[in-house]
């Protein structure tokens, strides 16, 4: 997929039937595919969905200058969305069809600044994927320097639809 499909109203959206109607890797793969959008969260924050496997998601993109905290750099709550995002993406892998997830925690911690406009790339990787809850670890790094920015780590619970 070359351009991201970004929903772009509430009617974009998938409705509860139909994604509960397959599992969260299908789900996952539909958005990879363009079948169906990427969140409104994603084109806001600057990232999109790039690669997809059962337990493992990926997300490039770069923090502009929307993304600045009163001091220029880009904001704490930017690197917390963009890696609680590749995080519950890589738990949605792994959850199956009619039932989903939510997260019930998730922990960052940011090892540098990420200069604004450099391409970075988010991986996170399911550690344990259970009936009633998930855990995934996700690392954030500059596609062109391979510099650690970040890493981070949540706990999702799997519930029935």
């Amino acid at each position: 997929m070359t351009t991201p499909y970004f929903a772009q109203s509430p009617a974009d959206l998938p409705d509860r039937q139909t994604l509960l109607s397959m599992s969260g890797l299908d789900f996952m793969q539909g958005i990879l595919a363009g079948r169906l959008p990427h969140p409104p969260i994603a084109r806001l924050m600057g990232f999109h969905l790039t690669e997809v496997a059962e337990g493992k998601v990926a997300l490039r993109g770069a923090a502009g200058f929307d993304h600045c905290n009163p001091f220029g750099a880009a904001h704490g709550g930017w690197y917390g969305t963009v890696l609680d995002t590749v995080l519950g993406c890589a738990v949605m892998t792994t959850v199956p069809q009619g039932r989903w997830y939510t997260t019930l925690e998730y922990k960052v911690n940011i090892t540098r600044a990420v200069p604004l406009g450099q391409e970075v790339k988010a991986v996170a990787i399911v550690d344990h994927a259970g009936r009633s809850t998930a855990v995934a670890s996700a690392i954030l790094r500059g596609v062109a320097d391979g510099k650690t920015y970040a890493t981070g780590s949540t706990t999702c619970i799997i519930m029935a639809g």
